[in-house]
């Protein structure tokens, strides 16, 4: 029994440092490899999206597959050219126009309702009884200067977001044409990079790439792109609904709303439901109406067309999900806030397939 306790502790300990190193390069690497190699990386993922068009296309019209890879490539930034000029424009001309009237909104509409709700709160005689008005005025200009300092405080921040993304165009620009040029030679030689990756393994490490390749092309990729579909239908329902009612920089306000659709949970209740709220506090009881109304429309249009358009999910619970997702933003930004879930994702599924060892199944499933 002591050789057998002392047998599993030490596989325990070998098991925890194994994976402690394990997680430890994976850090390193995401961390500070994939910020340099990232115009590369994202090459490398456009060209994997690219290889069924690039099939399909050779196919229909009998070309060279190079060249077929070529035009592909060629219609892909085309397009997103074209998105990013019209969506850069939309953006720039809406924040300009909100920081024009932004002084405007606070004077019109802030600073009236914070004064309306302290007169009301001044003429409920309790707070003579208990010699708080001088405390309650105080309350009141304390919160006035504070809003007055935000205002200033995101104009500052605005201006210098402004110098510092002029100030990185030149390297942005580099990486834009690497980020160019990667994904058109690398969606041309696709089959023969490929193959030389492949050639250097041996049959395990072959065998549970080619998992990861099939899991990440055929499952990963397709939800991914269901959700930009999903983002994007959501962007269009909220920018004509935003239009109809009459509400400023709809364009802008639609796109950060379905930015924010992608997570799980909050979703566009997060930015509607309390848009409605604040509508009904400042007493504008018809455009909070109306709000709830294209929230509610957008909903159930969510709810029909995302079990047709989305053929799977990552295999998480909605607060795994979300948890890693918050984890990933902390540990690694932008990258770990997707990199985590599916990271995650995978690991399920290769625990699944038996190529890995790492989770115990449970009952249910053993059931």
């Amino acid at each position: 029994m002591g050789k057998n306790s002392m047998s599993f502790r030490r596989s325990f300990i070998i098991n925890c440092i194994y994976f402690a190193i394990i997680a430890a390069l994976i850090f390193v690497i995401v961390k500070y490899a994939v910020p340099l190699l990232m115009p590369f990386i994202l090459a490398f993922l456009v060209a994997v999206l690219l290889q069924r068009p690039t099939k399909f296309l050779n196919r229909k019209l009998r070309l060279k597959k190079r060249l077929c890879a070529l035009i592909m490539s060629l219609i892909f930034f085309m397009a997103l050219a074209a998105f990013i000029s019209w969506g850069g424009v939309e953006l720039v001309t809406g924040v300009h126009k909100l920081f024009i009237n932004l002084p405007q909104f606070y004077s019109n509409t802030i600073e009236p309702m914070i004064t309306g709700v302290f007169k009301d709160l001044e003429s409920l005689k309790i707070w003579n009884e208990l010699n708080l008005m001088e405390t309650l005025r105080n309350l009141e200009t304390q919160i006035m200067d504070a809003l007055g300092g935000l205002a200033t405080s995101i104009s500052t921040k605005a201006i210098s977001a402004v110098t510092g993304v002029a100030a990185s165009l030149p390297m942005l620009f580099i990486k834009t044409v690497l980020f160019i040029v990667g994904t058109v030679f690398i969606t041309m030689d696709y089959d023969k990079i490929m193959g030389f990756i492949v050639s250097q393994m041996n049959a395990r490490v072959r065998e549970l790439f080619e998992e990861v390749k099939s899991y990440m092309v055929n499952v990963l990729f397709v939800v991914i792109r269901s959700y930009l579909l999903i983002m994007s239908i959501t962007f269009v329902e909220l920018s004509i609904g935003l239009t109809i009612i009459g509400i400023d920089y709809a364009i802008l306000i639609a796109l950060c709303i379905a930015i924010f659709d992608i997570l799980p949970v909050l979703g566009t209740g997060g930015v509607m439901i309390p848009w409605t709220v604040i509508s009904i506090v400042l007493g504008n009881y018809w455009l909070a109406l109306k709000l709830f109304i294209l929230y509610v429309i957008i909903t159930i249009v969510r709810n029909i067309i995302e079990p047709k358009i989305v053929g799977s999910q990552l295999g998480l619970h909605p607060i795994v999900t979300l948890s890693s997702m918050f984890a990933g933003l902390q540990v690694l930004g932008g990258i770990g806030l997707f990199g985590f879930p599916i990271g995650l994702s995978m690991l399920v599924h290769l625990n699944k397939k038996g190529l890995i060892s790492i989770l115990k199944p449970s009952q249910q499933e053993e059931a």
